[in-house]
C-alpha cells in the first residue's frame, strides 16, 4: 500500500518525538547536575524518590556488566527501530492513536540512544518502591516508551474489535 499524495504529514509526529526528546534530556541534566551517584531524595515517602543510577545495559540492566560491547548493540539496535518506526509513521501517519504510540517509543528510543552515545550510559532517575521491594529506576524515555507501548496494544484490541 503505498502512501497517498493526501496523507498526512509526519511533522506532528516527528514534533512529539522530539518533545519526548528534550524532556528527557533536560530532566536528566538536572539530575546529574544536582545530584550524586546514589542519593535519593523522596518525593512520596516510601513509594517515590528521585535518585541518580547509570545503566549500561538495556531495560532492567540486561547485559549491564557486559564488557562495553553492548553500548553500541544498544545503539544499533536503537537506530534500527528508529528508522523503522519512522517508516511506519510515513506510511501511517494518519493512525492517531497508532502514530502517538510510535512517536512516543521513537522519542523515548532516541533520548536513551543520546545518553549511550554521549554518556557511555543511560541515566535513570525516578525510583518506585515499597518497602524493600524496588521497581528498576527509569527515565522520562522509559516511561514515553512503556505510555507508547500501551498506546500500541489498545490501538490493536480497538482495530481488533471494529473487525468483529
Amino acid at each position: 500500500m503505498a502512501r497517498s499524495k493526501t496523507s498526512p504529514s509526519i511533522t506532528p509526529w516527528l514534533a512529539l518525538a522530539l518533545l519526548v526528546i528534550l524532556s528527557d534530556q533536560l530532566t536528566k541534566l538536572v539530575v546529574v547536575r544536582m545530584f550524586s551517584l546514589g542519593e535519593r531524595l523522596p518525593v512520596v515517602a516510601g513509594w517515590f524518590d528521585l535518585t541518580l543510577l547509570y545503566n549500561r545495559g538495556a531495560a532492567f540492566s540486561f547485559l549491564a556488566s557486559a564488557g562495553g560491547w553492548q553500548r553500541w548493540f544498544f545503539v544499533g539496535i536503537g537506530l534500527a527501530a528508529a528508522g523503522f518506526i519512522l517508516y511506519l509513521l510515513w506510511r501511517h501517519g494518519s493512525q492517531r492513536l497508532f502514530a502517538t504510540g510510535l512517536a512516543l517509543i521513537l522519542g523515548g528510543a532516541l533520548g536513551n540512544i543520546i545518553d549511550r552515545i554521549w554518556r557511555g550510559q543511560v541515566v535513570d532517575f525516578l525510583l518506585v518502591y515499597w518497602n524493600t521491594y524496588f521497581f528498576p529506576a527509569f527515565n522520562v524515555a522509559d516511561s514515553a516508551i512503556t505510555v507508547g507501548a500501551v498506546l500500541l496494544i489498545l490501538d490493536e484490541l480497538s482495530r481488533v474489535r471494529r473487525a468483529r
